[in-house]
């Protein structure tokens, strides 16, 4: 008798298992399907601000640089990368919680709590001046970080991905249109490469962006016109390169002086809300005007694919760019603002709002300092 016993007991723990496996299973798509949903943004509300002075250390580094920040909703953790080329310490990202409970953005509910250095293929810190790391965004076991690279010194842009003690696990393909060439007639702009790094909520796609125009592409930003990047987007579980949209800055701001030595005007950052869906972080500096930093909620469903074009030169006529909708031009908040380049969503709130945050970029100068910023936006689910 004891086979059969023994063999409906297998048979009974076959069941079981099966049954255990599929509510996990169920249990997951849930919670993933909640975690992508959709939603409109209805209203925007500056929430606190926070500054961190030039020259504040942390576990043997200067906090500064901070030119991107990302979300680790189940840890409750953000993590900011800094641009750093490892001159005043190896190139690293700075982990952080803020705690929005409150609704406000208090610097006493900040706290830094831990600092990664990013490795190199061969396990090592990154030699000194060998990357400009601008953007970042967690995958949800790991990061992937975007390097504007350095055209002067021929050391070409990159995006990586390193797990979350720093060691290197990938390197995306970079489509040769980005990559300069030694007559200087293509590619990125020194400086003015990828600053932009971030992952859609359901996983399936990673977009990064030219700052401003390629060299083939057309000119830096004007008082009349803005400067059309190249929003490039990655099938992220291949890691191939599957399509490119055109974007459009604005122009430069009013009073600015278009020649001055720190005119600029660029897309510094992006942060997706689906998969044709994203919020658009533009950063314009000059002597005369300061900082403007501008929000944009940005849509590429009628956007033309562009990756098949070489050049926009005189075909920008022909070309559908991303359609941009102006969320918040931070001027309105009559605050003094420092060069804010990074941009994340945090966790919802009690009223079922969300936290956003940004952060600035101190370039490690004594005029300058970090911030970061706190909003809560409106959100309507649409799916």
């Amino acid at each position: 008798m004891k086979p059969l016993i023994f063999s409906k007991m297998r048979k009974s723990l076959k069941i079981i298992i099966f049954i255990a496996c599929f509510l996990i299973t169920a249990t997951v798509a849930i919670l993933i399907n909640l975690s992508v949903q959709s939603f409109a943004l209805t209203k925007i509300d500056f929430i606190g601000r926070a500054i961190f002075p030039t020259g504040s250390p942390f576990q043997g580094t200067e906090i500064g640089g901070l030119s991107g920040i990302t979300y680790d909703a189940e840890k409750q953790v953000y993590y900011a990368i800094s641009d750093d080329r490892s001159s005043k310490a190896p190139a690293r990202f700075y982990s952080l919680k803020i705690n929005l409970a409150s609704g406000k953005l208090e610097k006493e509910k900040i706290e830094f709590t831990g600092v990664t250095t990013l490795l190199d293929e061969n396990g090592k810190s990154f030699p000194e001046l060998s990357l400009d790391p601008e953007g970042i965004t967690f995958t949800g076991n790991s990061v992937f970080v975007s390097s504007e690279g350095d055209v002067d010194r021929q050391i070409n842009p990159f995006i990586k991905e390193f797990s979350l003690d720093g060691k290197l696990l990938k390197t995306l393909a970079i489509p040769d249109l980005f990559l300069p060439d030694d007559k200087g007639t293509k590619g990125i702009r020194n400086n003015l490469a990828f600053e932009s790094l971030t992952l859609t909520p359901d996983r399936k796609y990673l977009f990064t962006a030219t700052e401003n125009a390629m060299v083939q592409d057309g000119a830096v930003p004007s008082l009349e016109t803005g400067s059309p990047c190249r929003i490039l987007r990655y099938d992220a579980l291949s890691g191939n390169p599957d399509a490119s949209f055109a974007y459009i800055t604005e122009p430069l701001p009013s009073g600015a002086n278009p020649v001055g030595k720190f005119t600029t005007n660029g897309l510094v950052d992006l942060l997706a809300i689906d998969d044709n869906r994203l919020l658009s972080l533009e950063r314009a500096f000059s002597l005369e005007t300061g900082t403007t930093i501008r929000i944009f909620e940005i849509s590429l469903e009628k956007g033309d694919r562009i990756e098949g074009i070489e050049s926009l030169k005189n075909r920008l006529g022909e070309v559908s760019p991303a359609q941009k909708r102006l969320l918040l031009d931070l001027e309105t908040l009559k605050i003094p603002l420092d060069n804010i380049e990074g941009l994340t969503f945090g966790p919802e709130l009690a009223d079922g709002s969300r936290g956003l945050i940004l952060v600035s970029d101190n370039n490690f100068s004594p005029l300058q300092e970090t911030q970061i910023l706190g909003f809560q936006i409106k959100v309507q689910k649409t799916s």
